[in-house]
């Protein structure tokens, strides 16, 4: 997760409840929408690139239950597909050890090119529990061992204080890369790891790499580390540059190419609240419902300008906020925030892989209260925060989209329904510490007016909703005074019950026309049946 400096000047802002001005809003909002859907028109392809890869808490926190749970939560919901963390070389998890005594004391364990330097004890337990609850690697190859750091001291300044620093041997660095990779396709095979990606590091043009100059000294780390992948097996994928705000791909792609260096994919970053100043170098004032989008449309039109015009793009982190704002990440804002998002990257990007799932998750700590603006589907203790709920109505849409004229809304079909996605966006209400439940201030509520074509004219309609009032776990934890920390466990036991999906509403068209109203900050994921 890409979480600056000023992210955690932020989180010690909203820890003394200091608030931010809301958002300006795009553009005024329309009270009213009127679209017409014929199930039998041209379809295209909507694969759900927004739920096949999650990111994650750094790599150790994989070998918790707390982490476990929410992981076979979130994939009964999302059925997602891999999952992409921080830190599977870093000294908790044990892998590089050049100090380490061989078994056999005939045998000096010293060389770099020496097998018991390594130990896989915890790689192979992390990913042997993704791998048994169906989920792969999405593997980010970071960050150093400090024993290989060139510089001891580079600490980050998360909580948990990673090496980011260039190695200080690319010799010992690639034999580790070799290592690693070999044994992952000896102990799960190569047609396997083959289908995994193999991201080099994470966020090089920010404060996660001190090599100087940034870009010229990673590139240098991919090219070790893209050939030491490719001499395990040149089925492996290999790709980055894996930047923060949408940058370097251009300049990455140009250096593949002029260096003979394998990439498979591309991969990069942003989130709706970074600066246009870094994504786009302009001084626009981007609203978070169209960051996003325009970044993603950005790097897809960089790619296919490059050498390389049909790698796949994959953006393996976003979000709606790289800060601890509870009105955003906590709250159904996230609901129109991210269906709008599919709406417009739809086609553009194989994936995007929403950081994160979980709020068993440390880099700004251990984690006190379950509501503090965290990144993650699911709070502490297991409480199922407003943004699974929204995750889990858009898994209910199909695989194919109809085309409507709406912006506000997503149609899909399946063999025996119809299934929309109806929103209200409106900008946050605040961005403070505390959430507070809006009155009237979040914007007018919005009417959709749909004409449903091909389908009886009274057919079952299900309405799923995620708003204020509806599958909002923040509701609930308001009338409780919002208890800073230590709940009781019958306090957990009323907000995992509160953060439950709301029932449906069941209705029947009306001469094949539906009227449904949704509220600003609403989503309501509506399936109709066919026959």
């Amino acid at each position: 997760m890409r979480c600056r400096v000023s992210c955690l000047l932020l989180a010690a802002l909203f820890s003394l409840n200091i608030f931010l001005p809301a958002q300006a809003p795009s553009s005024p909002a329309e009270s009213h929408e009127s679209f017409s859907v014929d199930a039998r028109s041209a379809t295209t392809p909507f694969p759900h690139f927004w739920e096949q890869t999650f990111g994650s808490g750094r790599a150790i926190l994989s070998l918790r239950e707390s982490y476990r749970d929410d992981l076979r939560t979130v994939k009964a919901a999302t059925d997602f597909k891999s999952i992409r963390f921080h830190g599977i070389f870093m000294d908790e998890v044990g892998l590089y050890d050049p100090d380490r005594k061989t078994k056999n004391p005939g045998l000096a364990a010293q060389a770099a090119n020496d097998a018991s330097i390594y130990n896989f004890s915890y790689v192979d337990q992390i990913y042997d529990g993704l791998l048994a609850n169906h989920v792969r690697p999405f593997v980010e190859l970071s960050f150093m061992p400090k024993k290989l750091a060139s510089d001891p001291n580079a600490l980050h300044a998360f909580w948990y204080k990673q090496n980011v620093s260039p190695p200080a041997s690319y010799k010992a660095w690639d034999a580790m890369i070799h290592a690693f990779a070999a044994h992952l396709v000896d102990r799960y095979g190569i047609d396997e790891v083959a289908t995994w990606r193999f991201e080099v590091w994470n966020e090089p043009n920010i404060d996660f790499w001190v090599g100087k100059p940034k870009q010229l000294t990673y590139f240098e780390l991919y090219d070790h580390t893209a050939r030491a992948i490719k001499s395990v097996s040149t089925r492996l994928q290999v790709g980055g540059p894996s930047t923060a705000q949408a940058a370097w791909v251009t300049p990455f792609l140009v250096h593949c190419k002029q260096a003979g260096v394998p990439v498979d994919f591309v991969s990069t970053h942003v989130y709706a609240n970074d600066r246009s100043e870094d994504v786009f170098g302009t001084h626009e004032e981007i609203p978070r419902d169209q960051m996003v989008y325009r970044s993603v449309k950005k790097v897809h039109d960089e790619i296919a300008a490059s050498p390389y015009p049909q790698l796949p793009l994959i953006f393996s982190e976003y979000n709606a906020s790289y800060a601890n704002e509870p009105n955003v990440t906590d709250s159904p804002y996230m609901g129109p925030w991210l269906a709008n998002n599919i709406r417009l990257c739809d086609g553009l990007t194989e994936s995007m892989a929403y950081w994160d799932f979980s709020d068993v998750f440390e880099e700004q700590g251990v984690v006190r209260t379950p509501f503090y603006g965290g990144f993650g589907l699911i709070a502490a203790d297991g409480i199922p925060k407003a943004t699974f709920n929204i995750f889990t109505l858009l898994h209910k849409l199909g695989d194919r989209r109809i085309a409507i004229d709406s912006t506000s809304a997503l149609a899909t079909i399946t063999a025996n329904t119809v299934t929309l996605a109806l929103w209200d966006y409106a900008p946050p209400t605040g961005t403070g510490a505390k959430y507070t439940m809006p009155t009237g201030s979040a914007g007018p509520a919005k009417d959709f007016d749909i004409g449903i074509n091909d389908v009886s004219p009274g057919a079952a309609v299900e309405v799923w909703r995620v708003d204020d009032d509806h599958s909002n776990v923040l509701k609930a934890f308001d009338v409780m005074g919002r208890p800073p920390a230590d709940l009781s466990l019958e306090q957990i036991k009323q907000l995992r019950a509160a953060g439950a999906m709301s029932p449906p509403e069941h209705l029947h068209l009306h001469s094949g026309k539906l009227h449904l109203t949704v509220p600003a900050h609403g989503l309501a994921l509506v399936v109709i049946e066919k026959k």
